[in-house]
Formats: C-alpha cells, structure tokens, sequence
C-alpha cells in the first residue's frame, strides 16, 4: 500500500479514471443525449413536423384499427406487431413488425432488417404520414452508448461494461480519498490553475454524486447477466432462454398453432384496459397475428413505478378475453428491472427528465475535468524543462491531444451528425448509416488534427468549430425545414419538442464559444504579464555618455 490509505486510493482514483476517460466522455455524452432520444427523432424528421401539429381528434380505438389495417397489408406473415400510440413526446403513430427470420441471418442483419419494417401513421387521419428520411436520429446516440459501433454488440457492451466497472472504482476511491468532499462542495477559486480545476472536478462530481454512482452501477446490472455467466451455465447449463423463460415469465414467446384465425377487434380490449387504468393504452403488441394462438398485450403508460417495464394486459387475439393482467413485477425480476428503470429514467416526469439530463452534463464535465487535471499536474512537474527549451515527455502529449479530441471534438462530432441530418441528399443509400459515419468521421478527425497540434490555438479551433456547429443549428432549420423557431415557439404544442431541441443545442454551442473566448482571453492576459516582467532597455542619457 503506497504511504496509507487515502494515498493508495489517490493513486487508484487517478489511472482507474485516466485509462478509460475518453470512451467513458462518449459513453456519457450519448446516454445524457439519450433522455431525449424521442425528441431529437422527431427533430431529426422534419417531413413528420406537420403531423405533430395536426391535433388528432380520432379516438384511441380508431387509431388502432386503422395502424391494424395498414399492417394487414404490409406485414400479413409478421411474428409480431408492435404500435406504438402517439403521446405527449412522440406525436405520431409509429408501426413496426418482424418477420420469421431467414436461415443464417446473424443479429446484425435482424436488426438492420427490422429497422426497415415501419410505418408511420398521422393520427389525425388515420392515413401513412409522409415517408421519413432515412435516420436513426437520437436512437443511435442511445444506442452507442453502450453499443458503441463498427463492431459486434457483444463486444462493444464489453468494452462498455469494463469502463463502466473502472467507472465505479474511480468514484468510490475518489469519495474516500476526498477528506473534505462536502466542504469543498461550495469552493471554487478562480485564476488558480491547478487548484481551479481540482475545485471544478470536485464541484461536478459531488454535487451529482448520487446520479454517478447510480447511473454507473445500474449501467453495470441491465447487462449482468452478459457479465456473469456461471449461474446461468451452472443451473440452466448454459440455456440462457430457459432461465429468461422462468426468472421473467411475462417475457415469454408465443408460439405459432399454424391455423389461421381473423384477430378479434381491439376496440373492447382498449376500453376495458383504459377502465382499468383510468388512463389511455400507451403501446400494443400483437404476438403471432393472423393465427389461432394470437394474443394483444396492451401496455399502460409509464407511470411512478421504477421497473422499466409498465404494467400491461393480455387478451385471446382471437376470442378478445382477458388472458392476465401484470402490475409492478415482485420478486427477484423487480429488482433487476427497477435498477434498469432507473438507469433509463422512464418514470421520469418533464422536470425530473430535465433533471437527470443536467445530472449527465455534470458526469460529462467530471470526466473531462479530471482528465484536464491529470494533464496540469504533469505540465507543472515539468514546467522547468520546458522553459529551457526541453519538450513535454511522451505520455502527457498524449493525454493532452486525447483531451483535446474528445473534449473539444466530441461536440464537433455531434453537431456534424445533426447538420449531415439535413444536407445529406434524401435519395442516398444508406442514408443513416451515412449519418453515422458522419459522426465518426469528424471525431476522427478532430483527435487526429489533435495529435498532430496539441497546442491552445487548437484547442481554441476546436471549441470555436463545435461552437460555430452546435449553435447554427437553429439557423440551419432556418433554410432546410419549414419549422424553425419562428413557428415552433410559438405555434402548436405538437411542436415544442422540436423548438427545444433547437434551443438547447444553441445554448450549449454558446458555452462552446465562451469558453473559446475564456482561453484566448486568458491567453492574452499571460502574454501581457510575460511582456510587462521583461526589464525595460536602459537609455543613455548625455550625461552617462
């Protein structure tokens, strides 16, 4: 143990953060970004802008016979139909299905498969919205931040889980070498170097200590049973659908009788679920359609409870009667779903979302404070080297281009995936995953312009780019959609979502551009102090002569 506890756990705290903080600012941007994953689809497909206006003045069970229409037609075959009712944060009709898969299709090409079958209904006609481009929108910062990209699932949620564990070791190591974390809670001293950014590291991380070391280890939990799995091979000999099958029940298939029957109508199941909950039906899935064994699972809105699963309510698709109904899950599922409700925040209300999305900027802000730390700490120890001509050893310009290319370049990143939302043509393949790349394309190439100039000035560009990126998005509605922030603030309550997307983005483009100008202005400041310390030339006078 180095010199006693809180040292050994100084030192932990340190490189348990240092190795795994620039993936760990990624993992944090796009699960913050997720909060609003809804939101930023909707921004991100502005030909369903006119739909979310539209006030829809047909009853819950007209909107589902006519999205049952429309998937007789396109999906007759499908396992499974998923409806999706409009809400406050999702104002159209979103459809999708599955269909049986074909032999040697890997899960990639199921997915990818499946993001194809949809359609979108405007619920005020009953009638297909105009087709959507081509975008995952904020469904892929959800799902990169535990997917990550470019590679299998498996081993992005690896990756993801390892800095996550580091994740967890660095916060409570951090706790217990911080003597005084609760006073220090209310300090920030300003023009202080290395004691300012300690103050700004210890301010964003204990302020939402509570969200850090919940929003880690439930992160943890919704995928142990990938990170454990010597239960499952030990009791169910490695069958893992089996032990899905008896730990949560409600989540078992339905299997196909092969005799085909008509589905009964949904209007009566509707109206009884509705009586029940005193509220309307949120989702409906219906497991093998078109088939004897058919069932409709109505799912009630997320309400108060935890669990990420809403209690719901099975009927005969057939015969309409009531099969079961579900409450709050009891047992040991309750407790993996509640941790994995609260990781996802379904039950958040508008403030409480707005809440956790703040509780994220501060976990982004503690990783990329203390990452800056580590680099200061390093310069100061060889400060006196570099002022005699010497060069920064290997590993701290390292760390300061990283630090550069994920601080400064993962807003870059962002706002280019939002601007390639509009002005990538609407007819190109693959037009998404174009979006995507777009992503990584510009974060790639922020870290490699890092690597090259780890200097002030690029930090300085970079900050400007993603300030100029991220705050010119309300002005890039302005010329590619009719629905800026003229007619979103002001105009139906369909289109809030989309005014705020806009706003926010601005907001966080101006902190961008503030804190270019801090940094050039700091800048001039030390070059004027640098100037005045020079002794001034002596002149000599007649009588020295």
């Amino acid at each position: 143990m180095r010199e006693g506890l809180r040292q050994s756990m100084a030192w932990l705290h340190t490189w348990s953060g240092l190795l795994v903080c620039w993936v760990l600012l990624l993992i944090f941007m796009g699960g913050t970004s997720a909060y609003y994953r809804d939101e930023i689809t909707l921004w991100m497909k502005p030909e369903l802008h006119a739909s979310a206006a539209a006030t829809s003045s047909l009853p819950p069970a007209a909107i589902a016979a006519q999205t049952v229409a429309a998937l007789q037609e396109r999906a007759p075959n499908a396992t499974a139909w998923y409806i999706g009712l409009p809400n406050e944060r999702n104002p159209v009709v979103l459809a999708s299905w599955t269909l049986p898969p074909k032999k040697g299709m890997s899960m990639a090409e199921r997915r990818a498969a499946f993001r194809k079958q949809n359609v979108t209904l405007d619920p005020g006609t009953g009638l297909e919205a105009p087709q959507a481009r081509d975008t995952r929108g904020g469904e892929f910062l959800y799902r990169m931040h535990f997917d990550l990209y470019y590679m299998s699932a498996i081993w992005g949620r690896w990756i993801v889980g390892i800095c996550a564990m580091f994740m967890l070791v660095a916060i409570i190591s951090g706790v217990i070498t911080h003597k005084r974390i609760f006073k220090d809670i209310f300090t920030f001293r300003p023009k202080k170097g290395q004691r300012s950014w300690l103050d700004a590291h210890n301010a964003t991380a204990v302020l939402a200590l509570p969200f850090h070391l919940m929003i880690t280890y439930t992160g943890i939990v919704t995928l142990m049973f990938m990170y454990m799995e010597a239960p499952t091979k030990a009791v169910y000999k490695g069958d893992q659908q089996a032990m899905f099958a008896e730990v949560f029940p409600d989540n078992e298939r339905v299997k196909p009788a092969r005799v085909a029957a008509p589905l009964a109508d949904f209007g009566p199941m509707l109206a009884h679920a509705q009586a029940a909950w005193g509220q309307p039906v949120s989702r409906i899935v219906v497991s093998q359609p078109n088939d004897a064994n058919a069932t409709v699972q109505l799912v009630r809105p997320s309400g108060q409870q935890l669990s990420n699963v809403e209690p719901s309510m099975t009927f005969n698709g057939v015969t309409g009667a009531l099969i079961s109904s579900t409450g709050e899950p009891s047992g040991v599922s309750s407790m993996r779903r509640a941790f994995y409700g609260l990781h996802v925040a379904h039950f958040a209300d508008t403030f409480l979302r707005a809440l956790f999305f703040l509780c994220g900027l501060a976990g982004c802000a503690m990783v990329a404070t203390g990452a800056l730390l580590w680099g200061v700490k390093e310069r100061q120890k060889v400060a006196k080297v570099v002022a005699k001509g010497g060069r920064l050893g290997f590993g701290v310009r390292l760390v300061d281009a990283l630090n550069i290319g994920a601080i400064a370049g993962l807003p870059i990143a962002f706002g280019v995936y939002f601007w390639s939302n509009r002005l990538l043509p609407l007819s190109i393949e693959n037009r998404a995953a174009m979006e995507a790349n777009c992503f990584f394309i510009a974060w790639g190439a922020a870290m490699l312009l890092a690597q090259i100039r780890p200097s002030r000035a690029m930090w300085r560009f970079q900050l400007v780019v993603g300030a100029v990126l991220l705050a010119g998005v309300p002005l890039l509605n302005v010329f590619t959609t009719d629905t800026h922030l003229g007619v979103t603030l002001f105009g139906p309550a369909g289109l809030r979502p989309v005014a705020a997307f806009d706003l926010v983005v601005f907001a966080l483009g101006v902190l961008l551009g503030y804190a270019a100008w801090w940094l050039k202005r700091k800048e001039q400041k030390a070059a004027g102090k640098a100037a005045g310390a020079k002794p001034a030339p002596q002149v000599q006078t007649r009588e020295a002569a």
